[in-house]
């Protein structure tokens, strides 16, 4: 029996995030949703059934006896316990009638059209999940205090340096070859975690619920406030107010993000800013690519969404609930428009396409600084974006 996370129809209510990926590699917490679902499964092997587009980078297979569970959905050990009971030809739903998994034999890709007969059972208790895009930065926070309960139980962490100012010392859990200088740690609002090999520099001042990816960097004098997750090898500076950056993204510099989702291989240049509150303090409307027209969000605080690879020049400034797609330049004084498509060059006063070529060899170029480089799958996926950009 293996694990096989799948998209439901909700994947397009996430672009730009998941025009490159599927929703369970998300990061939401400590840990992407896929990961969350590995650990309570002890396995290290996921395929994934998501859209075709996807298909090459991120690749299905069946074994002949799988257990499929929806990417968006939050694992807990109560209900990874639930899944794992599931017999061929049975499918477990929340209350609210999302569907959370299901069980079936030498499935085809076409198995989500073929599951209607399967026998239904209620999953009795809440069920969280990742319903809306903007909900990756709104329940980040809890999911870092349930995420740092499961990595952190039964385990010693490394010492915490005499050098560090913190409350809340056992909310602490500093992972193996983290470097830690002088900062402060505030773990009384919520957990702090620090992944392995990761570095706190001079000055910073935390908040919990935080998280600090594998490898990443909290630069000189950061000030972070909580629900924040900063993922695997990034650097980021600043100030932050419960935000996500995926993997590998950076904002080395001064600037503030709050509300926000960066996601992977982006950078944001010196002095970088987004607005999170709207002057008039009513609700955030943000652009929504599948409805095509702005959607409300019920939120008074949302900033900016940014897709993979995308990059701003110095003193950028961003408006309330700014969704930039993939693989765009922005740069040009004033604010650039609240919704800026994929493979956008420019901003402000004028913008154009940038060429897919161009946009690849970028990539690749900020890639070969942490030793790697778009896979074929990968490039498959941004042709297949940059076509459907133009064919608009």
């Amino acid at each position: 029996m293996s694990l096989i996370l799948f998209d439901d129809n909700a994947r397009t209510r996430f672009f730009p995030f998941t025009h490159t990926r599927p929703l369970a590699d998300i990061r939401c917490g400590i840990l992407t949703m896929r990961a969350r679902w590995e650990k309570y499964f002890e396995t290290t092997d996921s395929p994934t059934l998501t859209h075709f587009s996807l298909a090459k980078a991120f690749p299905f297979q069946s074994t002949g006896d799988d257990i499929f569970v929806n990417g968006r959905v939050a694992a807990t050990k109560a209900l990874t316990a639930a899944v794992k009971d599931l017999r061929l030809n049975q499918k477990l739903m929340s209350g609210n009638g999302l569907l959370i998994a299901f069980r079936a034999a030498n499935a085809s890709k076409e198995i989500l059209d073929n599951i209607t007969a399967f026998t239904e059972i209620v999953y009795p208790q809440e069920v969280d999940s990742l319903d809306e895009i903007w909900d990756i930065f709104s329940k980040n926070g809890r999911l870092i205090e349930q995420d740092f309960a499961l990595l952190t139980k039964g385990r010693v962490p490394e010492k915490i340096p005499e050098c560090v100012t913190v409350t809340g010392a056992e909310n602490v859990f500093i992972e193996r070859g983290a470097k830690v200088s002088p900062c402060i740690l505030n773990a009384m609002e919520g957990p702090i975690y620090i992944g392995e090999d990761a570095e706190i520099m001079e000055g910073a001042l935390v908040r919990g619920p935080f998280s600090l990816g594998a490898h990443a960097a909290l630069k000189m004098g950061a000030k972070i406030y909580g629900g924040t997750t900063i993922g695997d090898g990034c650097k980021v500076g600043g100030e932050v107010n419960n935000a996500v950056f995926f993997n590998h993204s950076n904002k080395g510099h001064d600037g503030f993000i709050g509300n926000a989702v960066i996601g992977d291989w982006c950078n944001l240049g010196a002095d970088t800013n987004c607005s999170n509150l709207k002057n008039n303090y009513d609700e955030v409307k943000i652009w929504s690519e599948a409805a095509g027209r702005l959607v409300s969000t019920g939120l008074q605080f949302c900033g900016l969404l940014m897709g993979d690879h995308s990059k701003c020049g110095i003193n950028t400034m961003f408006n309330t609930g700014t969704v930039v797609g993939v693989s765009c330049n922005i740069f040009g004084a004033g604010f650039p428009e609240k919704h800026l498509p994929s493979f956008t060059w420019g901003g402000v006063p004028e913008q154009t396409v940038y060429r897919l070529d161009k946009a690849i060899e970028t990539a690749n170029r900020m890639m070969a600084r942490r030793e790697r480089k778009l896979s074929d799958g990968e490039i498959a996926v941004f042709e297949y974006l940059f076509n459907q950009q133009q064919s608009k």
